[in-house]
């Protein structure tokens, strides 16, 4: 996270207003909750991880079983179970 003065985007009047409540500290000024992304949507790694999961799925309905599974996926088996079992 790069930091940026507040003199070179706020206005003089907000720096003002600003500076009443704290002065000299860093402060972070969180993003609305509508500009939230979910984890991994900016990387891809949430897609892969879906396809993935989709793909997992599909192997067990078609009979793998859940140490194939494992084994292929380099996951343990519980955590084959809780892709399997969800919805």
């Amino acid at each position: 996270m790069a930091y940026v003065k507040a003199t070179a985007i706020l206005p003089e009047e907000l720096i003002s207003e600003i500076q009443k409540y704290v002065q000299g500290e860093t402060i972070y000024i969180p993003k609305l909750e509508d500009s939230y992304q979910k984890w991994g949507m900016r990387s891809g790694s949430r897609k892969k991880l879906d396809e993935r999961n989709t793909a997992i799925k599909l192997a067990f309905k078609q009979g793998r079983t859940i140490e194939q599974l494992a084994d292929q996926y380099y996951l343990s088996p519980e955590t084959i179970k809780k892709i399997v079992y969800s919805k």
